[in-house]
């Protein structure tokens, strides 16, 4: 008897769905976390959208206009703030589903999913839409908004709080004296900071402004960032910036090798009233799960976060290298530092090693190399390439394959 058209049609399904799930497994293992981190601390450099139309604003030289970012003061707002990230990488929106029970906060195996850390792999690929609220230092919430559910982070005062509805859970934790302490090691002045950016810019990176652009309203100038160094990834880097208050409203980074942009992240919607006190209010819903956390896990602060890697790419290796994980080296300045570091362990096994269709997704993703390091594979997005050697040592940059092997070279 000839099988039936809807059994072949459901057996298809199953064959579908079972090379998916193993697809969102194998992307556990083969992309490097610090893609996640780079993504999110890129992300977290400013706010962004399209522009419509091009406003007409008196000159101002690139100087006068980091002088100007840098002097911002912008206390209270509220808006809405679309991303976009391209990185080339596999959707990761449901990776935390795919590894079950144990993708739970802190390894706690019930699958909560309110700690801020286990958000950030959600906005490495995709388009995403969030509300965005401060007021002041001790105020600030951020939505993300989801298909009928929200996940909130609140700042409000001493308390921290993360709220997803689906799963109805809440992270709590404190704001420690340490996060306070580290909002004073900024420089002293605008002009340091300005000093700073445009010090750097001599070396390896081109500044300017580059015409005038209207974002979520606002009429904004464009400043243009781009690296001098060949090695890099990174094409140029496009900043639209307040005209009024000096605000950051759109930042686009667009990759050397052409093409869509790696983040495009902004303002649709923008207001600098002060918001109500109750945008700040948060009581644990009935029934909801209570985790309390340490203050290093609070959306920290993921904002802290952002701040530190972005010190990291302006000012270079020595920053990282002291900042870094344990271990963790830097090898050259600029636009073309690499990360380095010793995992102790071995390299990935190749795809036949692991075998079926989870092995062939493992090698579409990286490309063997060889050099005089040995061997190795260069795990590949958009931005920021890998290089994960036989022998279990990492290169890490966003710089090109044969900067990684150049450098592995150079460490033997």
């Amino acid at each position: 008897m000839a099988p039936n058209a809807s059994d072949d049609s459901a057996t298809a399904a199953d064959a579908d769905e079972l090379r998916a799930a193993r697809r969102r497994k194998a992307a556990r293992y083969v992309v490097p976390a610090t893609v996640v981190g780079v993504a999110a601390a890129t992300i977290g450099l400013v706010p962004a959208l399209a522009d419509s139309g091009d406003p007409d604003l008196p000159k101002i030289s690139a100087q006068e206009l980091v002088e100007k970012i840098a002097a911002s003061d912008v206390q209270q707002l509220s808006g809405t703030v679309k991303i976009t990230t391209d990185l080339g990488l596999p959707d990761l929106g449901g990776l935390a589903d795919s590894l079950g029970p144990a993708a739970g906060p802190s390894g706690s195996g019930d699958g909560s999913s309110a700690d801020p850390a286990g958000k950030l792999t959600e906005l490495a690929s995709g388009t995403h839409t969030l509300r965005v609220a401060a007021d002041g230092e001790n105020r600030q919430k951020v939505s993300l908004l989801e298909d009928a559910a929200e996940y909130s982070l609140i700042h409000n005062g001493k308390d921290v709080w993360g709220y997803d509805s689906k799963s109805n859970s809440v992270f709590h934790t404190t704001a420690s004296e340490r996060d306070r302490k580290q909002k004073d090691e900024l420089p002293a002045t605008p002009k340091d900071l300005a000093e700073d950016a445009l010090k750097a810019a001599d070396k390896t990176t081109s500044i300017t402004v580059e015409g005038t652009a209207q974002v979520a309203g606002r009429d904004a100038y464009r400043l243009v960032v781009k690296p001098k160094d060949e090695d890099t990834t990174v094409g140029q880097i496009t900043v639209a910036v307040d005209s009024k208050t000096g605000l950051p409203l759109k930042f686009t980074l667009t990759p050397a090798s052409g093409g869509a942009a790696v983040v495009d992240a902004g303002f649709t919607q923008v207001s600098f009233a002060k918001p109500a006190a109750s945008t700040f209010d948060f009581t644990p819903p009935k029934g909801a799960k209570v985790e309390e956390g340490d203050a290093s896990k609070a959306p920290g602060h993921a904002e802290d976060f952002g701040k530190e890697q972005r010190k990291h790419l302006d000012k270079g290796s020595a920053e990282l290298g002291k900042n870094g994980p344990e271990g963790l080296n830097v090898i050259g300045d600029g636009w073309d530092s690499i990360a380095t570091f010793d995992t102790g362990g071995k390299g990935v096994p190749s795809g036949s090693e692991v075998g079926g269709d989870a092995g062939s997704f493992l090698d579409s993703l990286g490309d063997k190399v060889s050099g005089g390091f040995g061997q190795g594979t260069v795990f590949k997005t958009r931005l920021i390439n890998a290089l994960i050697t036989d022998d279990g040592k990492v290169y890490v940059g966003a710089v090109t394959k044969d900067a990684l092997v150049k450098a592995a070279d150079a460490g033997k």
